[in-house]
């Protein structure tokens, strides 16, 4: 591995399953924040690092709507500044972004040169975020992800199997598709990325936009359906799933129908790609039964 490997995003998801996976150095709140500029400069300096995982966002999609600065500063100008301090050092930029900068009207999986239709602050801000990383470090990756699950902090599975211990019956959303993905599977991406640029050095191949999800696309019904029948095998209450709509479950900002993502380029340029989904959803739902028994 390089050298010295600074990720941001303090305890979340991503940034707690690279900490579990390899020797990193984590920036987060209140050290590092993209509200302070000056922090970001502070803890670049500190950490004096030979590449950088930008893990760090402004996640809340709802609170998006009503908080747009924040979302902008989070998701746009603090990667691009970080972005700017990795091209004045010459080192490489992962920036990881969203399958939210599409409109999910497709009808068949994205990739990565079709153009970005946000239909979200959030998903807006995070489009132009990696437009403004680009412009300032040509040379960046940028990893677009989805549906993103772990046994750390909160998330969708962790709630549904959280949820299923206390309700009878729990109604989820099942027209909207997407690709599930393990924090763990895509941090053992991220290193295997950072592998081949120690192994081989920096190819002009390796910069842009790429695709990193799960292997195989579902719906939100289904990857409830998946999480909470692995908890009742391991003694939790199996309570009735109903399917519902979007417009059964309104929500303040408007979601992707259908965001799946083609992950082809990644598999060509670096050999890798997250795994299928849902043996992975088994072993984070064993790991999350795990914590709850504690």
């Amino acid at each position: 591995m390089l050298k010295s490997i600074l990720v941001t995003g303090g305890s979340g998801q991503l940034a707690s399953a690279l900490a579990a996976q390899g020797d990193v150095k984590r920036a987060g709140r209140p050290g590092f924040d993209f509200e302070r500029p000056d922090t970001i400069d502070a803890a670049f300096r500190a950490a004096a690092p030979s590449i950088v995982v930008n893990a760090a966002a402004w996640t809340a999609v709802d609170a998006a709507e009503t908080h747009e600065a924040e979302a902008e500063r989070a998701n746009n100008t603090g990667p691009a500044h970080l972005a700017a301090l990795c091209h004045e050092r010459g080192i490489p930029f992962i920036h990881i972004s969203t399958d939210y900068v599409f409109s999910g009207d497709k009808g068949s999986p994205y990739v990565e040169t079709d153009p970005v239709d946000p239909r979200s602050v959030y998903g807006r801000t995070k489009a132009e975020g990696e437009q403004a990383v680009l412009d300032a470090h040509p040379d960046s990756i940028i990893l677009r992800t989805a549906w993103v699950y772990s046994p750390y902090n909160r998330n969708f599975v962790r709630t549904m199997v959280n949820a299923a211990a206390q309700r009878p019956v729990l109604r989820v959303v099942s027209d909207q598709s997407g690709n599930p993905t393990s924090a763990d599977q895509l941090a053992d991406v991220i290193f295997r990325i950072i592998a081949r640029i120690e192994e081989n050095g920096w190819k002009a191949e390796y910069a842009g936009i790429f695709h990193a999800v799960g292997e195989g696309a579902t719906s939100w019904y289904e990857l409830a359906r998946t999480a909470i029948t692995a908890a009742a095998r391991r003694g939790n209450p199996l309570p009735e799933i109903e399917p519902i709509t979007t417009a059964d479950w309104p929500t303040p900002a408007r979601r992707p129908p259908d965001a799946r993502l083609d992950c082809t380029r990644l598999k060509q340029v670096f050999g890798c790609a997250p795994g299928p989904w849902a043996p992975e959803v088994d072993r984070v739902v064993g790991e999350i039964m795990k914590q709850e028994q504690k």
